[in-house]
């Protein structure tokens, strides 16, 4: 069973030991774990000797109108799971311990690449993210950390954080995890209705036709904006209010960058990146290829 720890100090003070010859893997959570957060802690279990698993639902990475109140904490049935999969220590501070000013008057702006994507929505949810990520990184002062791969903005910038304020910090990414119908598993889809789960897949299906039309001649030849806006035509038609879709190069320096230019370049890693609203759920999925014109 893991030891969970409510107080910054206490982790800090049992994790002490071991730093000088054990690895500390971080696998930062809200909590209301799913198949997917548990292969994040199997991929970190494969990369160190000790996985600490945050619990921790962050205010900052909030907008107004958002589901922080309501949005599920699920202590008990997450430290069942992570007892099952081997986690050794769980971190579930309380707001209070994390912020002892709340909103804090300190920031982790990410530049341009926030103002992007899921960024042109949720305008400060990433500087949520990149301060709460930041404490984290401080408090536990792990060797690796394991994020997935879905929110794949968060996790560029999170490499990005990590380049620009030297943490010794390797960032994993694991793949993303899906039911057998393809949806991404998100915390979020228990919002769906029982109808809207059965529509929820077009979202990838969507995804994967758009990828192979971009890397047909038939395809090209209608332009990319005309795909896109095809797309989602399509998804709107299905039930979806589609927040964003678009194209972006899969590096760090040009997710930010604007979409167009990428179709000139040859054999060139992108990924499509999409986040639509079905019903109360905000579903958020990619889908990565080589373009080869």
């Amino acid at each position: 069973m893991p030891i969970t720890y409510h107080e910054i100090s206490a982790l800090r003070a049992v994790l002490r030991p071991y730093r000088s010859q054990q690895r500390i893997a971080l696998v930062p959570t809200m909590g209301n774990l799913h198949k997917g957060h548990i292969a994040l802690v199997e991929l970190a279990k494969r990369h160190a000797d000790i996985v600490v698993v945050s619990l921790f639902v962050n205010p900052t990475q909030f907008g107004i109108g958002e589901d922080f109140e309501s949005y599920p904490r699920t202590l008990i049935k997450d430290t069942e799971l992570l007892a099952a999969v081997g986690a050794d220590y769980i971190f579930a501070p309380n707001v209070d311990e994390m912020y002892p000013v709340l909103p804090p008057p300190t920031s982790i702006n990410a530049g341009a690449i926030t103002t992007k994507l899921c960024g042109k929505s949720r305008p400060t949810h990433f500087d949520g993210v990149g301060i709460v990520v930041s404490k984290l990184f401080n408090i536990i002062q792990p060797d690796v950390a394991v994020f997935g791969q879905k929110d794949y903005q968060q996790l560029t910038i999170i490499k990005q954080l990590v380049r620009d304020l030297s943490y010794p910090i390797e960032i994993i990414a694991a793949p993303i995890v899906r039911a057998a119908d393809g949806l991404a598993l998100s915390s979020r889809n228990q919002y769906l209705t029982e109808d809207e789960r059965q529509i929820a897949p077009v979202l990838q299906q969507e995804l994967q036709r758009l990828g192979a039309q971009l890397q047909s001649s038939d395809g090209i030849a209608k332009g990319l904006e005309t795909l896109l806006a095809q797309t989602s035509q399509r998804l709107t038609d299905a039930g979806f209010v589609v927040d964003y879709l678009a194209l972006k190069s899969m590096s760090l320096e040009d997710i930010a960058d604007d979409q167009l230019y990428l179709l000139a370049r040859d054999n060139h890693d992108v990924i499509i990146a999409a986040a639509a609203w079905l019903g109360r759920a905000r579903l958020l999925d990619n889908y990565p290829l080589t373009l080869t014109l």
